[in-house]
């Protein structure tokens, strides 16, 4: 077959990027994938599927990043730079193969290459799993950092659970959520590559005894689960040749079968207690905000923690060895030359676990030892809601980790001891600051343990590391002023631009050039233009191109008709009481008793589209996706309202949906209640796509809006100190049910038969009239007026362009690479490295997985 010719668009495009496919490369690439579909995928073209040719695509960039990979490790064993470990339980990957291609400068030429093939890159694309690996933005965040540290060449690894289930599949059946297995390995994972070797013993239960001096312990009767190590390349994006790894645990039984049992035909206990270890990786906890003190939660923690720690000290010791070098011996350099980064509480653990190595194993002094942590490790809060915040009972810490618990006993007794010295007969505050909390039931609190153990104590957005300093963590704020610091997040310009929005990364690049894909403050320029009448004209067709392609797969998927003209109002982010997904419906409900009172009244078409899961056991949540389901019904089956209003729920929302919703959305929702929401980054994405944002001055939006300007933002309802007014006067939201007619109404609706039997969402009523933590009925006066203003100016096209191009021009502070570079400088004090090229056919020094 022979090349597919340009047509003038694409050759303009392509030409501005610098990525005209280079025709050797084309031939290269075609060669590599029929050899992988030969000898690795074994299979022909007469019998191979999308799947097969999708699997040999994978080994055909795999094979470009070997090479890549190998000498980034290679030059990080030679250099032996300070390397940053990142500990997260959580890593929200979604699909990789468009990624790793623009990553590596060859998405055009593989494109070329299986056009030549008459094979379709999008088919081949659609193939890949998301990798389910998170809940939500904290794993998502988790997976931006790792792009951007590849991408500034910070030596880094990301550590992480390989769970064999992800996040659940979300189905609806019966207007409800169903949760159903995301055996997202079933067909295995050909972008990671194990490393058996590397498998390392986990210890649980067991005694522990102590020494006649009181100092030496011992853990015994212990029993071991091995964590085994698989990894997985992460290129920089162009020509710094960075490749890192992120390194995923897979508990293992040390035990193969029970010969014994097995002989006498019992095979189900013969494989029993392999099976038990090997469960801790089974499922992703699919609780979001919510902390769950489940045994095999606190094993899942311990295994990547312990199996984490073990692996850095490892290579700590052996990053000077060589033909003529000794291994490290001493710990001195250890905070010189390792950095742990704790993301949220999580890997918590991780600070009694280097403790034991260093104290135990390694028989360095308690007080050398505890230096040598402090200064190793810091510590990311991400939530500020107490049901978020880890408190493990003393008792299941005492069972599982004995020797842990002793060290945290130790942990705490000696900080106290200094509160007590630095705030003499303030009682009260040690009961407050103590790791171990008394009452109700004694508990760790992991956040303290976390603050204790770091030199860095990090919010993520300007907002909440005030509302850290200023309430959740006050005490130790007062007491550590110099450990508190703000890092606000932020998002990979690569996938959430350049990879979900090509139509735009098109305008943007013929306007100021290519430079923001790694620099996305240059964005900046486009604010000068923002009244540009053909740049306008662009913005507003790239819209419409992405608001009609998604409307045909809601179509394909959904049998739903969408008006590409209404306004695409989307609000995607986990179902929780706190996002407000409830507020939105009362907004949904409102403008469809409008609607129906005044048919003629003129009306600015809506699509309110609202995806995201609801933990299995949180009831309110399941609840209100049943509401929001029962109302589409109602709305989408009124003739009276045609296409004016429709409302859609978008089925099991992940984040290859995302890359498809986020650059056909009009309207972001961010509307959380100040003071709860983090961060977001959710918010940060819409923006970066020329999304206007509805919100509250709440996490991220606080900046967002001080970057683009009050006039480019929709901002609605309690500010901080007015929530926190509200609810010291003694909130009653009753008061404003009774006295807004409009609220009262929707309310009623819901609570009779209007959407579904009555008594269906008796229990959301009873929460709304009778607690509404959230101040739901509180804003929502200040909300409907606030969509009002959006509607009005929709119907001006120049004003609402204006503001969409001011939203990306202003989107440059929050970019992850921005994020971290900040990390890299006020907190773990690493440089960039430069890779050195290296000959081809030269032998590495070190393992590659070093």
């Amino acid at each position: 077959m022979g090349e597919r010719p340009l047509t003038d668009k694409e050759k303009r495009r392509q030409i501005s990027v610098g990525r005209i496919p280079v025709l050797e490369n084309v031939k290269h690439i075609k060669e590599a994938f029929n050899r992988h579909l030969h000898y690795t995928v074994v299979k022909d073209r007469n019998v191979a599927t999308n799947y097969d040719y999708y699997e040999a695509l994978v080994h055909t960039v795999r094979d470009k990043l070997c090479s890549r990979w190998i000498r980034t490790q290679q030059q990080y064993y030679q250099k032996d730079p300070k390397r940053v470990y990142y500990l997260s339980l959580e890593y929200y990957l979604g699909r990789s193969l468009t990624n790793m291609m623009i990553n590596l400068g060859i998405h055009n030429e593989c494109d070329e290459a299986m056009y030549q093939l008459g094979l379709e890159l999008e088919e081949l694309q659609v193939q890949e799993e998301d990798a389910g690996l998170g809940n939500g933005g904290l794993g998502r965040l988790a997976a931006c950092f790792m792009d951007s540290m590849a991408t500034l060449g910070i030596p880094g690894y990301g550590y992480g659970l390989r769970y064999d289930y992800g996040l659940f599949k979300q189905k609806i059946q019966h207007g409800e959520q169903v949760e159903m297995p995301d055996e997202w390995l079933r067909f295995g994972n050909p972008w990671e590559h194990a490393r058996p070797e590397y498998s390392l013993p986990v210890h649980f239960y067991g005694k522990t005894m102590c020494d006649a001096e009181g100092f030496n312990y011992t853990w015994f009767d212990a029993q071991v689960v091995y964590a085994v190590a698989y990894d997985i390349p992460v290129p920089g994006y162009g020509k710094n040749s960075v490749c890192n790894t992120m390194r995923f645990w897979s508990a293992k039984s040390p035990k193969g079968f029970d010969l014994d049992y097995f002989q006498k035909g019992d095979y189900i206990t013969a494989v029993l207690d392999r099976n038990q270890a090997e469960n801790i990786t089974r499922v992703l906890y699919p609780n979001d905000n919510f902390f769950e003190g489940k045994e095999l939660r606190l094993k899942q923690e311990y295994l990547m923690v312990s199996a984490t720690v073990q692996d850095i000290i490892r290579r700590y010791k052996q990053a000077e060895f060589g033909a003529q070098r000794p291994v490290r011996e001493s710990f001195d350099s250890l905070p010189e030359k390792v950095a742990i980064q704790l993301n949220d509480t999580h890997p918590a653990f991780a600070v009694p676990e280097l403790m034991r190595i260093l104290v135990d194993i390694e028989k360095i002094p308690w007080d050398k030892a505890w230096d040598l942590c402090v200064r190793t490790c810091a510590y990311t809060n991400h939530t500020v809601l107490p049901e978020a915040l880890e408190r493990w009972p003393v008792e299941l810490i005492e069972k599982v980790l004995p020797r842990h618990m002793v060290i945290i006993y130790a942990i705490n007794h000696i900080f106290l001891e200094q509160v007590k010295k630095q705030y003499p007969d303030d009682v009260d505050r040690l009961r407050r600051m103590s790791i171990i909390e008394e009452n109700p039931t004694r508990r760790i609190n992991m956040a303290h343990l976390a603050i204790v153990g770091s030199h860095a104590i990090n919010g993520v957005a300007a907002l909440h590391s005030d509302i850290l300093k200023t309430s959740v963590f006050k005490d130790f704020y007062e007491m550590y002023p110099d450990r508190f610091q703000n890092k606000t997040n932020g998002i990979t310009p690569r996938r959430w631009l350049l990879l979900c929005n090509p139509g735009l990364s098109d305008v943007i690049n013929e306007q100021i050039g290519d430079g923001w894909i790694t620099k996305l403050s240059l964005l900046e320029g486009l604010r000068e233009k923002s009244e540009n009448i053909a740049l306008m004209k662009d913005f507003d067709r790239v819209k419409q191109e992405n608001k009609i392609a998604f409307a045909a797969m809601v179509k394909k998927d959904y049998g739903l008709d969408l008006n590409v003209n209404s306004i695409f109002d989307v609000h995607v982010k986990r179902i929780h009481e706190y996002k407000r997904q409830l507020l939105n419906v009362l907004n949904i409900i409102t403008m469809y008793n409008r609607l129906k009172a005044h048919p003629s009244k003129k009306f600015v078409p809506r699509t309110v589209m609202i995806g995201g899961k609801a933990a299995p056991g949180y009831y309110i949540a399941k609840l209100i996706i049943k509401l929001i389901l029962a109302v589409a019904k109602v709305v989408n089956n009124d003739a009276d309202i045609g296409d004016k209003l429709k409302v859609l729920f978008l089925e099991n929302y992940r984040v290859s949906m995302a890359e498809k919703i986020i650059p056909a959305t009009d309207l972001s929702e961010q509307i959380s209640t100040a003071g709860t929401e983090a961060s977001g980054t959710g918010n940060m994405k819409f923006m970066l796509n020329g999304a206007l944002t509805i919100g509250t001055l709440d996490g991220a939006n606080v900046e967002m809006r001080e970057e683009m300007g009050p006039d480019n933002i929709f901002i609605f309802g309690m500010t901080v100190d007015e929530v926190e007014r509200e609810r010291a006067l003694g909130y009653n939201p009753r008061v404003y049910y009774e006295s807004n007619s409009e609220l009262k109404r929707c309310i009623d609706q819901i609570k009779g038969d209007f959407f579904a039997p009555t008594g269906t969402f008796q229990h959301l009523v009873d929460e709304l009239l009778d607690r509404d933590r959230f101040f739901l009925l509180k804003d929502y006066e200040s909300y409907i007026a606030c969509q009002e203003a959006v509607s009005d100016v929709y119907n001006d096209r120049g004003a609402w362009l204006k503001m969409c191009i001011n939203n990306v021009a202003s989107a440059g502070k929050f970019s992850s690479d921005r994020t971290i570079s900040e990390y890299a400088k006020d907190i773990w004090d690493v440089e960039s490295m430069q890779l050195n090229e290296v000959k081809s056919g030269s032998t590495p020094e070190a393992d590659p997985a070093e």
